[in-house]
């Protein structure tokens, strides 16, 4: 479904992204784990369209990714970006709504039935203003409005990130059954543990290099990932 071949991005004479090369099948939830500073977000904002790569390909269903954000989201192609970044006077209804701009009204509104279904607390607050809520809903909210546009494919950038340990398990719950309505997810958090929970397939980013891939179990379980990124020291 996507593949990333040899994407290098910089910023100025910073090198953030230095020949990173992935692949995500239709259907997979695939993780990207490392630390602060690794490349994460920029993988994500460049596969969105909002980063110009100074080189390589990024391909989507055999075809060359656009370089326009707006042109990769009507490809199928949603992004719930780290930090949510809601339109914070807006209610939920509009946020949710700004994520249907590619959508006819018919297809909106089946959207929106189907993101209430996904996330029951959002429904009693429509009329609510986004920045009201707490952190956690506004975190359902940033991946409803992502849903929206019924991607195909969801980049999720650090979707747990400043979440309470039971927040944050719900919203990795929630991506699961994401994945099982039928859209591919490429899942990018710092919290290596729950991302490798999730995924089937992993990859460890480190200095903007991929230094690790594997089956997202066997990472798990591989002493050098568990000592740099699940706190394991014994």
């Amino acid at each position: 479904m996507l593949d990333v071949r040899g994407l290098f991005v910089n910023y100025g004479k910073i090198q953030a992204l230095r020949g990173v090369s992935l692949t995500l099948g239709e259907g997979e939830v695939v993780a990207v784990v490392g630390s602060n500073g690794a490349g994460k977000s920029t993988l994500i904002w460049t596969l969105a369209g909002v980063i110009t790569p100074a080189s390589g390909r990024l391909v989507f269903r055999g075809r060359d990714l656009p370089g326009k954000a707006s042109q990769v989201a009507r490809l199928g192609i949603g992004l719930v970006p780290e930090r949510r970044r809601l339109f914070q006077d807006l209610t939920v209804r509009e946020n949710l709504l700004m994520g249907a701009y590619t959508r006819t009204d018919e297809q909106a509104k089946a959207a929106m039935e189907e993101v209430l279904d996904l996330f029951p607390p959002v429904a009693d607050k429509l009329s609510v203003r986004a920045g009201s809520l707490s952190g956690g809903e506004q975190q359902m909210v940033a991946i409803g409005r992502a849903l929206m546009s019924q991607p195909s494919l969801l980049l999720m950038d650090e979707p747990t990130l400043g979440l309470s340990p039971l927040m944050a398990d719900r919203v990795m719950e929630a991506i699961l059954e994401v994945n099982r309505r039928g859209v591919s997810v490429l899942l990018v958090e710092q919290n290596a543990h729950r991302a490798l929970e999730v995924s089937r397939r992993a990859y460890v980013l480190e200095g903007g290099d991929v230094v690790k891939e594997g089956r997202s179990e066997d990472l798990l379980d591989d002493p050098a990932v568990r000592r740099a990124y699940l706190g394991d020291y014994a």
